[in-house]
């Protein structure tokens, strides 16, 4: 048992996602992440992003007040999760840090008190823990300009530099389909760890020596966790993905006292950071990444 606020508890983190309706991999990728006991949760919402459109924002007080996101956090709130992650980077990245205050805000209160956060909230809380500013920002294939120009500014304001910007590309037959629909005509079912691997690398090495310190793959509907490990072991730096970012912000950031831990070796070095404010596992001393870099053999980033 472990003491709370709200009292003592007997069960290990309950942790909520709220997902848009056709995004399946969120709960797929923290599922297979999340250590033996934590339990997972989802609600899903109507995209906002009408069909055969460019998404370029939600209100946050809108978001939360529509009728399917309100009974998701109703639903989540009455299960018992301890907290809840809004799984849609996009919708922040457009509002900025004052969508992530707004909708948090109003989405606590629906879901009866259960606190409430963002995955680009997530995204950056990893950023600082790690201690990185030049990432290698990955974008999936189907966001667009007004995506990456929104993400660069959002990026900036948690002081990242965000123009770093590569677009992870299909095959050739994806080629006819408009990239903004390219997800919900099912690109996100055909995309491999070993793909994701190939062209991050390849991106990262074309570079110039010191031009990155991490990658950070921002999409939550983006499958990239299967290829982190990969990568951090042959380039030598952090790997961020989304899904990580809001299962290692969401363990770091339960009322336990003991908080569950993720194979690294796995899953990635996140994984042995703390929050900001020093929540959770020691963080892993700067040089082992660079070491793991020197054995495979690879140039090592500065």
């Amino acid at each position: 048992m472990t003491a709370t606020a709200h009292g003592t508890v007997d069960h290990a983190p309950r942790l909520g996602l709220l997902v848009i309706h056709n995004d399946p991999v969120p709960e797929t990728e923290i599922w297979r992440m999340a250590p033996a006991g934590v339990s997972v949760h989802t609600a899903r919402f109507e995209c906002p992003r009408a069909d055969d459109t460019e998404y370029v924002g939600s209100p946050a007080l809108a978001l939360a007040d529509a009728p399917d996101v309100v009974r998701g956090l109703d639903h989540l709130g009455r299960t018992g999760v301890d907290s809840i992650t809004l799984c849609f980077g996009s919708s922040s990245f457009f509002g900025g840090p004052g969508f992530d205050t707004a909708f948090t805000a109003a989405a606590a209160r629906r879901a009866h008190g259960t606190p409430v956060h963002t995955a680009a909230t997530a995204i950056t809380e990893a950023l600082t823990a790690t201690a990185v500013t030049r990432p290698l920002v990955v974008m999936p294939p189907w966001f667009t300009e007004p995506t990456f120009r929104a993400t660069d500014a959002y990026l900036r304001t948690a002081g990242v530099a965000g123009d770093r910007i590569v677009q992870f590309a299909l095959s050739s037959p994806w080629d006819t389909i408009t990239r903004y629909n390219a997800f919900d005509a099912g690109a996100h079912w055909t995309i491999a760890p070993d793909a994701v691997h190939r062209q991050v690398a390849d991106a990262y090495r074309a570079a110039p020596a010191g031009t990155f310190d991490s990658v950070l793959i921002p999409g939550s509907g983006f499958p990239g966790q299967g290829a982190v490990a990969a990568l951090e072991k042959t380039l030598g730096v952090p790997v961020i993905t989304s899904n990580q970012a809001v299962l290692w912000h969401a363990l770091r950031s339960t009322p336990y006292a003991t908080v569950p831990t993720v194979d690294p070796t796995l899953h990635g070095t996140l994984f042995t950071r703390p929050l900001r404010g020093g929540r959770g596992a020691e963080a892993t001393p700067a040089h082992t990444l660079e070491q793991d870099a020197e054995s495979s053999d690879v140039r090592t980033p500065v």
